[in-house]
């Protein structure tokens, strides 16, 4: 048997990703989008695949090219796929028959046309594109190669997605499938967002904010919009809502969200609007789960919620949630019968529900398995797997298996995991990288973090958990983080790290490192501000002061607000929770990795950190990745992916594995 090697950065060129998969409507077939890495153009390559729900033949790839070839969606008799494809740089919308032959553009639009929606007959197709005011749908942009002025009006003026915003809108049109004529339906200054088709094909569904100030505004209402008369009836109130979908029968509108009790930290719901009476309830009020999909990854791509699905009969509804680690399937009837419909220790990261309740069409994730599709028997509930698209990597590579645990403190149990290096033999100890998620309100959990793999590789251990203000663990956990960075949390990775010092003797605790991004970037600062026991830190799209964060972040105002407690004028609380503040303590050897266009977290966050860092002669360098946003961890271009792994392995290296080793072995025994 051949000895398998060490899993490498580079290995992630080579590894794929599943999402998004979409069960045929005759349940016998599955879509799905399959995403590599191209290292020879930068990119990244998204085809379409389809497989038999059996498993009796191997998944055929229906799309080729260097190109992005995402969100498939069959057509209701099954016979079309219409998907959104970058082949003609802009996105543009395609339909490929099952009968073979070249993939049909149905769009030409300057602007791009993405979120397909067939409509019942299958004749149209509904879809978004942005648009100036006043402009129509085929106008060229036009081009200036002199510089211009941004004019900016409001506050939500940038967002890290899209960078400086323009002044275009969100708006709904539709295109004939046969014809390709296009309609637009709405334009102006309103944006529009498209939610999908009623039962009937009369109207639309499309999310509004109607507020006169968007600045302050965080609710949309939803709306049926009538094609033939183009007639608006409101259907919900204002809310933080999302994933709208009508019941087979016509009966029913289903969607997800909150009133925004808890801020940003709050729970979702699902919410069931009867049409003939008119009444809206919560389904799941007195249920404290975390519905959606929270789980941290750093791998998957291209994938879509998972949303709230119907079945045939118009009583029950399929859904995600997350929970203490683990993103699983669950129920909920219109009577607010609650049920777990498919458990595991695993990451759900897309579902696509059989109405007649025979399965569902699955991609899941584990930690030693990036991902696959699944058929879910809806009676046995057995998961067989219908690809196998990485067993060719993963044959000749260690991937090391978390163990979970859990500790107490303050009255909370907290889940922790731990990631032996590959190569650890009996007896020995070993490094170990502490890692922090992001958010703050996300979940570690199962699911596959080549990061976490890459270090187990080059012989560290990796320590993780989900502190306070983490979701999966409870309404009360997830919001017990507001108003106290740097407190309650800063202590739940701290003891953490006591009880892996305590109870695995293979961590040594004269070896310890932390990293983490965005959230987990500003506690990694804050850490390393408040003791010397890590040896080396990584800071990643951190925030060290919210007292210009507040001014800078594409969210920051309202972030600032809901998260930490105070507004700009309120500096004695937003340089409390800084980590700048307490730059004169940092004495830990810190590197600091940040995006040039990182608007969510600034570069100016780093730069901050890092000049008072070097101005008093501390340990420090600071790597600016170019043209990289928030999600350079993520899917950033491929080849500072591998310069950020690198970078480090090779901080975590020098400071913690041999610095430290160095250092135990020069101190006389006593």
């Amino acid at each position: 048997m051949t000895e398998k090697k060490r899993l490498t950065r580079e290995d992630l060129y080579e590894l794929k990703s599943v999402a998004n998969p979409q069960l045929s409507p005759d349940g016998n077939k599955i879509s799905f989008v399959q995403t590599t890495m191209n290292e020879k153009t930068n990119g990244y390559d998204a085809h379409l695949f389809v497989v038999d729900r059996t498993g009796a033949t191997e998944a055929k790839q229906w799309t080729f090219g260097n190109q992005k070839d995402t969100n498939p969606q069959w057509s209701p008799d099954g016979s079309q796929l219409a998907f959104v494809s970058t082949r003609e740089k802009k996105p543009q919308i395609y339909v490929l028959s099952l009968d073979g032959g070249e993939a049909r553009p149905l769009t030409e639009i300057p602007n791009g046309a993405t979120n397909p929606h067939w409509s019942p007959d299958g004749k149209t197709i509904a879809f978004q594109v942005s648009l100036l005011p006043g402009s129509s749908i085929d106008q060229e942009e036009e081009k200036d190669d002199k510089p211009a002025p941004l004019k900016v009006v409001e506050m939500k003026y940038k967002s890290d997605a899209r960078g400086f915003h323009d002044e275009k809108k969100p708006q709904v049109a539709t295109v004939d499938v046969s014809t390709g004529e296009v309609t637009l339906l709405t334009e102006g200054e309103q944006a529009y967002n498209l939610a999908g088709w009623t039962v009937d094909g009369e109207s639309l569904l499309v999310w509004q904010d109607e507020a006169e100030n968007r600045d302050e505004s965080f609710e949309h209402a939803l709306f049926t919009y009538e094609v033939a008369q183009g007639t608006w009836t409101q259907v919900s109130d204002r809310g933080s809502y999302h994933s709208a979908s009508p019941s087979p029968n016509g009966a029913y509108i289903a969607w997800l969200g909150h009133h925004g009790e808890y801020k940003n930290a709050t729970h979702a719901d699902v919410w069931l609007h009867d049409v003939a009476t008119g009444v809206t309830s919560n389904l799941t009020q007195s249920l404290d789960l975390a519905i959606g999909d929270f789980n941290i990854g750093d791998f998957q791509q291209n994938g879509t919620p998972v949303g709230l699905q119907w079945n045939a009969a118009s009583d029950t509804l399929t859904f995600t949630a997350s929970k203490e680690g683990n993103t699983n399937m669950y129920q909920v009837t219109v009577g607010g019968e609650v049920s777990e419909w498919l458990t595991g220790e695993q990451h759900v990261t897309g579902a696509s529900v059989a109405k007649d309740g025979s399965g569902a069409a699955v991609t899941i994730s584990t930690p030693t398995q990036p991902g696959d599709v699944y058929w879910v028997d809806g009676a046995s509930k057995q998961v067989p797997p219908l690809t196998a698209v990485n067993a060719d990597v993963l044959a000749e590579r260690e991937v090391p298996a978390p163990v979970s645990f859990t500790f107490t403190r303050d009255g909370y149990t907290l889940q922790g995991w731990y990631i032996q290096p590959v190569g650890l033999e009996a007896g020995e100890k070993a490094p170990v990288v502490v890692e922090v998620h992001g958010g703050p309100h996300a979940m570690y959990g199962h699911s596959y973090m080549h990061e976490f793999q890459v270090l187990a590789a080059a012989g560290f251990g990796v320590l993780y958990t989900n502190p306070r203000g983490s979701l999966g663990y409870g309404q009360d956990f997830v919001d017990a983080v507001r108003g106290d960075y740097g407190g309650g949390d800063y202590e739940d990775v701290m003891a953490l790290v006591d009880h892996a010092v305590a109870n695995f003797d293979w961590v040594d605790e004269d070896r310890l490192g932390i990293t983490g991004g965005s959230y987990g970037g500003f506690m990694t600062n804050w850490v390393v501000g408040h003791t010397n026991r890590f040896k080396g830190a990584v800071t990643q799209r951190s925030i060290s002061n919210w007292t210009s964060f507040y001014g800078v972040s594409d969210i920051g105002y309202y972030f600032t607000e809901w998260q930490i407690g105070g507004d700009f004028a309120d500096l004695d609380t937003l340089w409390k929770h800084s980590p700048l503040a307490h730059a004169d303590n940092i004495e830990t050897p810190l590197l600091i990795l940040h995006g040039e266009k990182d608007y969510r977290c600034p570069i100016e966050q780093a730069e901050q950190l890092f000049i008072a860092l070097k101005r008093r002669g501390k340990t420090t360098e600071f790597y600016r990745f170019p043209d990289s946003n928030h999600e350079l961890s993520r899917s950033g271009t491929p080849s500072l992916r591998m310069d950020r792994y690198g970078a480090i392995v090779d901080w975590m290296t020098k400071y913690v594995k041999e610095t430290s080793a160095s250092e135990k072995e020069a101190t006389p025994a006593n």
